[in-house]
């Protein structure tokens, strides 16, 4: 422990970071910008390619400081993991998603980890950040490590760190994030925290690994719960024909109890559809019915449907059906000002008006094309001339670039399911 503490405590630790994506390649930017050599593992031949070249592939990160630290020589990635043996930190930050079942798909880790245990030596450090569930450090990759007979807490050490990684926030980064961090033992939270301190502010220890694994989940279910309960009050205003953005708006004034959450088409991204899941999958194991979680889940995947259905409602007070109308949605990333697709609910409204029979183009100046049902779709210009030709322009991710006010002027009737034109007062605007 006393080398490894050294090596991080001089900066000369190695720090090996398998998974180059929206999560790895920030972290290892920000080790490599206080001077620590950082190897990417990755399966990506493209993203190797790339970052070796000096070109970003990650929107929050430009391509100018991945060529600075490249000709640093400080950062660089290989599809080699055999290079995993000579790193004194190694954090795997590898996709988790969910199985068509919402069953937890953690082969990604299982393929990380099993590249990790190739490569072990003693004196090292293993930290997982993946999302998953309570346990997965304790019973799935401590034992495939412990397989090369060299044990945890003693030849090598060993924690878990859940990301807090945010694409497109401008405010918070990995250098002002809180991380917390928790170990298998009480020297592998120490060697982790000690790491994580040299490129965070704060470091939050919690006493294992199951504590830091759940202390993720508990985050985003917070946030899936709450945008269930805001989702739903929408419903309910839309039956009783009052304005839910007036009424949150409202209440969001008190300075006290009351935290502002929105609705929206549905949620998107790599953790709030997913996380909750895992937690639930977890408890279902022990016989413990999840049920915010449960209901939180079905309110929020029936909301494309909602809109779809308000659309077409909105259509029939014009004399119009869905079936033969011609629509635009705008935005098909899964939040504002950033190009990630991921599970956002953008997919699900246009498949949806799609099999209506409705004509259906879009609009992301972030995301120039995505595949709906098999079909491929381009992002169409926005102009004047183009808005005119759609019965219906449907708002889903409001992106800042969008000239909405033109939007409004020039379109025959808005759908706008995230309150942007809030400040717009016109006739042909309605809301969600």
């Amino acid at each position: 422990m006393k080398k490894l503490s050294a090596l991080i405590g001089n900066g000369k630790a190695k720090i090996g970071i398998v998974g180059f994506g929206y999560v790895g390649l920030p972290l290892a930017v920000e080790f490599a910008k206080k001077g620590f050599r950082t190897t990417g593992f990755e399966v990506d031949a493209r993203k190797v390619g790339l970052l070796n070249s000096g070109k970003s592939y990650i929107d929050d990160i430009p391509s100018q400081t991945i060529r600075e630290l490249v000709s640093k020589k400080v950062i660089s990635a290989t599809a080699d993991f055999s290079g995993l043996k000579n790193q004194d930190a190694v954090i795997i930050c590898v996709p988790t998603p969910l199985r068509k079942s919402k069953d937890p798909d953690v082969s990604y880790i299982v393929s990380a980890v099993s590249a990790a245990a190739a490569n072990l030596r003693k004196g090292q450090l293993i930290i997982l950040e993946s999302t998953t569930y309570p346990g997965t450090t304790v019973e799935l990759v401590k034992p495939m490590l412990e397989e090369t007979g060299l044990k945890a807490g003693k030849d090598f050490y060993l924690a878990f760190s859940p990301e807090r990684v945010d694409p497109g926030n401008k405010k918070y980064d990995i250098a002002n994030t809180p991380k917390v961090v928790g170990g298998v033992d009480e020297e592998s939270g120490k060697l982790a925290a000690l790491l994580y301190a040299r490129v965070v502010e704060k470091v939050v220890r919690v006493s294992s690994t199951e504590a830091a694994e759940m202390v993720k989940l508990i985050e985003n279910t917070f946030r899936a719960v709450n945008i269930g309960l805001v989702n739903e009050v929408a419903l309910m205003c839309h039956r009783l024909g009052l304005d839910v953005w007036e009424i949150l708006a409202a209440a969001a004034s008190k300075p006290f109890g009351y935290m502002p959450f929105y609705p929206g088409p549905g949620i998107g991204g790599h953790c709030i559809p997913l996380d909750p899941h895992y937690l639930g999958w977890k408890m279902k194991t022990l016989n413990f019915e999840p049920r915010f979680i449960e209901l939180a889940g079905v309110i929020n995947s029936s909301m494309p449907e909602h809109v779809a259905a308000r659309v077409g409602e909105l259509l029939n007070e014009k004399g119009l059906a869905l079936s033969a109308s011609r629509l635009l949605v705008i935005g098909a990333a899964y939040k504002p000002d950033i190009s990630d697709g991921r599970e956002s609910p953008a997919l699900d409204v246009i498949s949806l008006l799609t099999r209506s029979g409705a004509a259906v183009d879009y609009h992301d100046p972030y995301v120039p094309k995505i595949k709906v049902d098999g079909l491929a779709l381009k992002s169409k210009p926005l102009a004047p001339a183009s808005l005119k030709k759609y019965d219906c322009v449907v708002i889903v991710t409001h992106h800042s670039c969008v000239d909405y006010e033109m939007l409004v002027r020039e379109s025959k009737l808005v759908f706008d399911t995230r309150n942007v034109t809030r400040s717009i007062s016109s006739p042909k605007v309605r809301r969600l």
